[in-house]
């Protein structure tokens, strides 16, 4: 890959002409329009998040005299250029010039650009910038575009994906899945977690179409489909397993986003479900103490498999204090009437029926099972020698 230096080019060079989406999030043109600030591979614009702070930083940078680092652009064509690194530095400044945000004086007082005396409006614009051009095959531009963006706000592993298998495919998915504006996102957040603009909800997307996480299998979908914009199979998908996931599970709780919705529908969908007593056993182990269901996520697959994956809840039985409190009555009781302080000992009529167990050497136990409505109480807790508890199983 051939490099070249540049010195000549100056904050209001790359400015001129600058032109910044609001719908999509990302800026478009600078230099005059020779410059494509936002191709294909690159990321959302990020640096307006968190009330904006990066790019008031980028801004203050500027203005006091600091370096804002190396830029990197790609030369596709005679006279035409894309940002190959530096697009969010240089967004902001275009951003800063078309006057989108203000930034604060050393009195503290908020100056937009057109706001700003003319001498300093002409400082900033004359400011000179550091750029490397660079040329050569797609293969080298997009290794070099992975190995430059290693340090800072470093690219996830999905942003790495979309500029290695850029083409069709990844411009249609975006469309759908990166879009801030897709008003299906309303329902969709309830579901997925994570950034729109991050990639995170076309990475849940493939990993859902694809059946796993593994970045490879994840990456052979997307190379696979490159040059395709037919998105339909990604697309419905997504839809079908929202779509099954809203109808089982109606009413919208906060604990159901994120969880692999992918993986359960492959698991459960076929199954059939009475939504309303879903909602009434939902209902009621929502209401039980956090202390005791753990994992309240986990409710929708102890539901869905039903009622049999106790272990999704992680489930804590009782606590110390109550262990310690019903092994000295229980222990008492059993001394006093000659017999082991494990009541299934007792009744066993074994070698153990008259052996007096140790705490640690016993288990707490429902005496009604939890999943038969048994509460997580003093009072319907034993303790079992662990031999009998794992035995008896069912909680």
């Amino acid at each position: 890959m051939k490099t070249t230096l540049r010195t000549d080019l100056t904050i209001g060079d790359i400015c001129a002409g600058f032109e910044f989406s609001d719908s999509e999030g990302k800026g478009l043109y600078g230099l005059s329009g020779k410059l494509t600030i936002q191709p294909e591979y690159q990321r959302h614009y990020l640096y307006a998040e968190q009330n904006g702070k990066r790019e008031r930083d980028v801004i203050d940078s500027v203005l006091r005299g600091y370096p804002i680092g190396l830029l990197y652009f790609n030369k596709p064509q005679a006279d035409k250029f894309e940002v190959l690194d530096g697009q969010q530095r240089i967004t902001s400044l275009g951003r800063f010039t078309k006057n989108y945000f203000a930034v604060e004086d050393a009195h503290g007082l908020p100056h937009y650009f057109r706001t700003m005396p003319a001498a300093e409006r002409e400082k900033f614009l004359s400011t000179p910038l550091t750029i490397y051009i660079c040329e050569g095959t797609e293969s080298e531009i997009k290794a070099w575009y992975r190995t430059i963006n290693i340090s800072g706000l470093a690219l996830n592993q999905q942003e790495i994906d979309n500029a290695v298998y850029s083409g069709a495919f990844v411009t249609a998915a975006k469309k759908v899945f990166s879009n801030s504006a897709n008003s299906k996102l309303y329902l969709w957040k309830n579901f997925v977690r994570g950034n729109v603009k991050r990639q995170d909800f076309l990475r849940t997307a493939l990993e859902w179409v694809v059946k796993s996480s593994d970045d490879k299998k994840v990456a052979d979908y997307m190379s696979a489909h490159r040059d395709n914009d037919d998105i339909t199979e990604l697309e419905n998908y997504f839809k079908a397993v929202i779509a099954w996931a809203q109808e089982v599970f109606p009413n919208l709780r906060e604990e159901m986003c994120g969880l692999d919705w992918g993986r359960l529908y492959e698991t459960y969908h076929a199954n059939s479900y009475d939504a309303n007593a879903l909602a009434e056993k939902a209902d009621v182990l929502f209401a039980e103490d956090d202390d005791v269901i753990t994992n309240k996520s986990g409710i929708y697959e102890y539901l869905l498999s039903g009622c049999k994956l106790t272990k999704v809840l992680h489930i804590r039985y009782f606590k110390d204090a109550v262990k310690r409190t019903v092994y000295a009555k229980q222990t008492k009781a059993a001394q006093a009437k000659g017999v082991s302080n494990c009541p299934m000992c007792a009744e066993s009529g074994g070698s153990n029926a008259k052996k007096i167990w140790a705490l640690k050497d016993m288990d707490a136990d429902h005496v009604t099972a939890w999943s038969k409505g048994g509460k997580t109480s003093a009072a319907n807790c034993q303790m079992l020698c662990k031999s009998h508890n794992r035995a008896k199983g069912n909680l």
